[in-house]
């Protein structure tokens, strides 16, 4: 009998081998207010252009012109422009875990080597995907993941990417477990700046008005980041944005929150949907964003019951923008506080807190449904 792994493998393989295998070739998608661009390298988006208050198209994530930049960064300071992480996203304490009796030992790629990063040191981001499908609105990317990095079993993971009118972008990663049973946790790792760089104060994101109504609570963490097994509340904290407010207003009081003498955000936050709306439902808002410099606001809906919000606390200036970034106004660099990563996401670590219940959301194996992260992002304009 031939395994299912095996004919998932083949048929991989001659999908790669009819399309283009340039993981620097650049698809671009649109509709009418939006268009996005992304390479076969991570499964990237590079460009997303909406247009401002003024009619005018902003590309409001961060990156770089030419494709080859992408690898150099990976090769040196490793920024995560844009990519899938995975095959587990966020940190895993110690690089280990144990599933079914089975303990798993992951590249320790962060902090000096006590904890795993973003699937260890060659995670999905820095992997060549292929391209299933592409046509004017959507483009689809796949990965077979054969082990990679020391994780169990083979996984077979599908990126859809589509642009709609609205204007919206919409992300559905689908991952299949092949045989063993296997963590799997992916997020897409943009880089936002609703202000697109357009003068001074739209060079950093300090004042970018930020709204997570049903983030009363957030994974507590150690001074690398690692989470203790805590659960705090976000009320009479930095943390809570629970009702909108400038993410620069109690920036300064942030200290250590986000590691160790770190000033700044770079926190999990749980989302607590209301009565009525399910624990894996996107019907609501579970973060708005919105800059007074350009007008333009983003809504994100999400299946996951998380948010990690990183307020990009370690740029110092030394990343130039994009040539389409680059305003009169504007730095021409990346700025500390220059952007704002939302990482759409299951509980980070759980899969090492078993008192959190998260197992079902994080661990999959050949007869369960499969790993779904399910992100929309609407856009819009404010008037300011």
């Amino acid at each position: 009998m031939i395994s299912f792994t095996l004919v998932i493998t083949s048929l991989l393989a001659a999908t790669i081998s009819a399309q283009s295998s340039d993981p620097l070739q650049k698809y671009t998608i649109s509709e009418p207010g939006i268009n996005a661009t992304f390479i076969p390298y991570g499964a990237r988006l590079t460009n997303l252009f909406v247009n401002d208050k003024n009619g005018n198209p902003q590309d409001v994530v961060l990156g770089f012109d030419n494709a080859e930049d992408y690898i150099r960064n990976d090769e040196t300071v490793h920024t995560y422009f844009g990519p899938i992480v995975g095959r587990y996203a966020n940190r895993i304490r110690n690089g280990t875990f144990t599933i079914q009796g089975v303990t798993s030992h992951i590249p320790q790629n962060d902090n000096m080597g006590h904890d795993t990063l973003h699937g260890g040191r060659i995670g999905y981001d820095q992997r060549n995907w292929t391209v299933v499908s592409a046509n004017a609105s959507s483009v689809t990317f796949s990965l077979l993941d054969q082990a990679f990095e020391g994780f169990p079993g083979n996984v077979v993971t599908y990126a859809t990417y589509t642009v709609s009118a609205g204007p919206t972008w919409t992300s559905r990663l689908v991952s299949i477990p092949l045989d063993e049973p296997t963590p799997i946790m992916l997020a897409n790792h943009v880089y936002w700046n609703l202000g697109a760089f357009v003068d001074t104060a739209g060079s950093r994101v300090l004042n970018h008005t930020l709204h997570m109504p049903y983030a009363a609570r957030y994974v507590e963490i150690d001074n690398i980041e690692v989470p203790t097994g805590g659960i705090g509340t976000t009320a009479n904290t930095p943390l809570d944005f629970t009702s909108p407010k400038q993410v620069g207003r109690d920036i300064d009081s942030a200290i250590n929150g986000c590691g160790y003498n770190c000033t700044g955000y770079d926190n999990a936050f749980i989302l607590d949907r209301p009565r009525g709306s399910g624990p894996e439902s996107s019907d609501l808002s579970m973060l708005s964003l919105s800059d007074g410099s350009t007008g333009i606001k983003m809504d994100v809906f999400t299946n996951q019951q998380s948010l990690q919000v990183y307020t990009c606390d370690n740029t110092n200036g030394t990343i130039p923008v994009k040539e389409g970034q680059r305003h009169k106004g504007g730095t021409g660099v990346v700025e500390k506080f220059g952007c704002i990563v939302i990482e759409t996401q299951q509980w980070i670590d759980g899969i090492n807190h078993p008192e959190w219940g998260q197992d079902q959301y994080q661990i999959y194996t050949v007869d369960s449904e499969p790993a779904v992260v399910y992100a929309r992002y609407e856009f819009s304009t404010v008037d300011t």
